[in-house]
């Protein structure tokens, strides 16, 4: 049966998960999970749950899904240690160098790919597989189609987000709260911007980026059919109440496989819904799918007060448990208590009296054997034998029972040997050449003049879909030496697969040899059709053994995080040639929507649309591979006075990122980069690489 994972952001969140229904509760603790603001867990309350959960046959997952530093990398060792000791099933993970940190440390306990990942392709759960995972949590943007592609054809499980709050952008790739805010969604400290109000067309009353909440409840089936293996519900933020509400109903409905009640309905949109539910993406119909939280329902406090009733007074007896009692003349009465996974308790109490009466009976003795009551277990087998002309007292037979269940209980509780190996060491890079490599990257095909081509750049990143329609365009670069590269779409998804692999290889045909990738899975495709890859900002490298990572998986190059300081930059080891972002509009989002519709009403790809906050800042979005749209920052990142900074970096490569600017404008801004000129545009920011990022 597919699983139910339940979300657990404080240790009664875990009760009211367990006691409601779910097969599994997945929680955080410490500073490296993507909800750094819930409540968490200590260390000792984290003990504390899992041994709960695996008394009652709760699987435990826990998030270690942020991107970490070099200098935290041993603290995130720390806490997935923790949780191997204490018996969790399996972790949560996101960063690729924490990744190979866990597997080399902590080489027994599954781990599994964070949707932050941002995997949407079979490719990417294949590249999931090599590294060493054993699931994949899916891009919450993927059709009910497009995730049983990829469940029957994938090499581990899969799992999708069924219930909750529906992020605009593709997780992992969302950097607009870091970037207007510093507060990085991919250090788990979110500000939600896209909850925020925005202008389109002039509007300030809109919220272009605020998506209702998911619900898949009444499509259980054919997720399961699909061969899904877990289904989560998103909330560690809400309160445990809502946990108990909607983790009951869904597990309801899952095991009893029928369709939600009227009743059931109404109470998942009491507890928290945005305008309603939306399964826009699971139905790949992308539209109506907006909404803002509303007042809150005055009557879900009477709901939230019975829930919490619910989980606080009593005991879901969810484990079955086998009995076999014997009492025989002369002896101590003894009794086998076991379980379906394998734990057998013994025990054995008072010696039976002669009867002065009516003696025991096998069916007394099993009837005082079945109660269970308070406890986690419900006895699905009873057997009793005993001799005739015996007594024992019912307080006798209870204590037996409680010695049984608490023995079994124990070692239920008690976690699984694990081995432990080395933590890994900071890698040791190689110094960089004297002058890093200047890299252009344009974003349509008007950027690509004869004039730029005369600043002879060593790369140019050029979208796959505009190098391919203006192919003749390069030409005055090659000339000039320039090495052009193919900058493949941030999403892929395996219903375009087929069309981005044909561009590819008549790219490779035309003598295209590099492709600029950000994601596992779009390498594992550039490369099978030839091409050499490197690694873009998308591959979030924030940390030397991430570095490492992309080095082992065939990267020519990687692209620094730009939500690094640059003292970060410097101090990681390169293990590969490096480069780092030193110009242009930072991309915030990557998002399956189309403001640039929704703005007008219509298609208009070909004007860039724009949005303001209340702030006045403008964001320019821009149409993205497959109808998708990139909202870039309001501010232009510039460091050009910055040389000394950028020099000590220990860089290979420094790109300009040219994206909205006019032919004009990038060849004024590459000179100035090149010591030719002393132009300065407007509107213009340090980004993150003085500030940092919480």
């Amino acid at each position: 049966m597919t699983e139910l994972l339940s979300p657990a952001g404080s240790p009664e969140a875990v009760i009211a998960a367990v006691q409601n229904g779910a097969d599994a509760v997945y929680m955080g603790m410490g500073n490296f999970n993507a909800r750094r603001g819930a409540k968490n867990f200590t260390d000792e309350e984290f003990e504390r749950a899992v041994r709960y959960c695996r008394i009652r046959g709760c699987k435990v997952y826990v998030t270690l899904n942020t991107l970490i530093n070099d200098r935290e990398v041993e603290s995130a060792l720390d806490s997935a240690r923790l949780a191997s000791e204490c018996g969790a099933d399996g972790i949560i993970i996101q960063d690729l160098g924490l990744i190979a940190a866990v597997r080399q440390h902590l080489p027994d306990i599954p781990l599994h790919a964070s949707t932050q990942m941002s995997i949407h392709n079979l490719a990417g759960v294949e590249a999931a597989a090599e590294l060493g995972l054993t699931r994949a949590v899916l891009a919450r943007e993927l059709s009910l189609d497009q995730i049983r592609y990829i469940t029957q054809n994938a090499p581990i499980e899969t799992e999708i987000f069924v219930h909750g709050a529906l992020c605009f952008c593709h997780s992992g790739q969302c950097y607009m709260s870091a970037l207007i805010g510093q507060r990085s969604g991919n250090r788990g400290m979110c500000a939600q911007p896209c909850r925020l109000q925005y202008s389109l067309g002039g509007r300030m009353d809109d919220h272009p980026l605020s998506l209702k909440d998911n619900c898949l409840i009444d499509r259980l089936q054919e997720i399961e059919d699909a061969g899904v293996a877990c289904i989560k519900i998103e909330g560690r933020m809400k309160r445990p109440e809502y946990t108990a509400i909607v983790t009951r109903i869904y597990a309801n409905a899952l095991k009893e496989h029928r369709q939600p009640t009227a009743e059931e309905l109404e109470q998942l949109e009491r507890v928290f819904s945005r305008q309603g539910f939306t399964q826009g993406y699971f139905n790949g119909d992308r539209e109506d799918m907006f909404g803002v939280r509303g007042e809150v329902d005055p009557d879900a406090g009477q709901l939230f007060a019975q829930a919490r009733k619910g989980y606080s007074d009593g005991e879901l007896r969810r484990v079955p448990v086998h009995f076999y009692t014997v009492a025989e003349k002369g002896q101590p009465i003894r009794a086998i208590a076991f379980d379906d996974d394998g734990h057998k308790a013994v025990a054995s109490g008072r010696v039976p009296e002669k009867a002065r009466g009516q003696g025991l009976s096998s069916a007394y003795l099993t009837e005082q054997m079945f109660k269970t009551g308070g406890t986690p277990y419900n006895v699905v087998e009873n057997k009793a034998q005993t001799d005739p002309g015996l007594f024992l007292p019912a307080a006798a037979i209870n204590e037996l029972r409680r010695n049984l269940l608490a023995d079994l209980s124990e070692q239920r509780g008690t976690p699984p040997r694990r081995r432990m190996g080395p933590i890994p060491s900071k890698p040791k890079g190689t110094p960089p050449g004297v002058d890093p490599a200047m890299i252009f990257q344009v974003l349509n095909a008007e950027q690509l003049t004869p004039e730029l081509a005369a600043l002879k750049p060593k790369y140019l990143y050029v979208p796959m879909t505009v190098m391919y329609e203006y192919f003749d365009l390069l030409e005055p670069f090659e000339e000039h030496g320039t090495v052009p590269v193919a900058v493949l779409p941030r999403v892929i998804t395996d219903d375009e697969e087929p069309r981005v692999r044909e561009t590819l290889e008549k790219l490779f045909d035309y003598g295209i040899n590099e492709a600029l990738v950000g994601n596992l899975g779009h390498a594992m495709l550039a490369k099978s059709v030839g091409l050499n890859v490197r690694g873009d900002f998308g591959l979030n490298v924030f940390n030397s053994l991430t570095m490492e990572m992309v080095k082992q998986a065939g990267f020519l190059s990687a692209t620094a995080s730009f939500e690094l300081r640059i003292a970060q930059i410097r101090d990681l080891s390169k293990t590969l040639d490096t480069e780092m972002i030193v110009y242009g509009r930072l991309p915030l989002m990557v998002s399956d929507q189309c403001v640039i519709r929704h703005s007008s009403g219509r298609c208009s790809c070909a004007v860039p649309a724009q949005m303001s906050d209340r702030m006045g800042a403008v964001f320019p979005v821009v149409k993205e591979y497959g109808c998708r749209n990139v909202i870039y920052n309001a501010h232009k990142l510039y460091l050009a006075d910055k040389a000394e900074d950028l020099y000590s970096a220990g860089l290979w490569g420094m790109r300009m990122l040219f994206t909205t600017e006019t032919p004009r404008e990038c060849l004024e801004v590459a000179k100035v980069y090149l010591g030719q000129s002393d132009y300065q545009p407007n509107v213009l920011t340090r980004g993150l690489y003085y500030r940092g990022v919480e």
